[in-house]
């Protein structure tokens, strides 16, 4: 009677580049899809913040008779969190003070934290966002972004103006905005109050 061989003996060259293989892909498709999925989740939080703006400037409105803050203002600009430039929003927000625009008073007293005295309002990549009010003046004027406004982080809101797709198009009810913010990797997104 013969014995039935047990020994199982290594593994073979073939077996083992086939694992290595497909470890290989593995990785790769993990490689390749980390970062187009860290960017969604980015630009997922700046839609939110987006969101938040908007609901700031309804709450604005409802305390100014259905004013938006001024369009000829000054700009508050994205700054680096590392650099405390341009943060400081001063100690207060009223006419008295010809320091703060009212876009600086805007963010101060609607979008930051309560008593804080800088711009926290960040973008998820560690800039602070830009804001700026702009006003479209006519029956077919348009506000579009370009790749520029994405490094620059900033958030334009336009007055007479609604969404269509990801451009702002002039609408004649005074009450009516479109907020509009580049995104890193899928375009503009463009949200209005309707």
């Amino acid at each position: 009677m013969k014995k039935k061989s047990t020994d199982l003996g290594g593994f073979t060259i073939i077996e083992v580049v086939l694992v290595l293989a497909i470890a290989g892909l593995i990785f790769l498709m993990v490689f390749i899809a980390l970062p187009a999925l860290q960017r969604a989740q980015r630009d997922t939080q700046r839609r939110d913040d987006m969101a938040r703006v908007s609901e700031a400037i309804t709450q604005y409105q409802t305390n100014n008779n259905g004013k938006l803050p001024a369009t000829n203002g000054s700009p508050l600009e994205a700054v680096d969190e590392s650099n405390d430039e341009g943060l400081k929003m001063g100690s207060w927000c009223s006419s008295a003070n010809a320091s703060n625009t009212p876009t600086q008073c805007f963010v101060k007293n609607y979008m930051n934290a309560v008593d804080a005295e800088e711009n926290t309002f960040a973008d998820p990549d560690g800039w602070r966002y830009g804001l700026t009010f702009e006003s479209l003046t006519s029956n077919g004027t348009t506000k579009t972004l370009d790749n520029e406004d994405f490094k620059n982080h900033m958030i334009y809101v336009v007055e007479h103006a609604k969404c269509d797709g990801e451009m702002a198009i002039y609408s004649s009810n005074a009450r009516d905005y479109a907020i509009l913010y580049k995104l890193e990797g899928s375009g503009t997104y463009c949200q209005d109050n309707q």
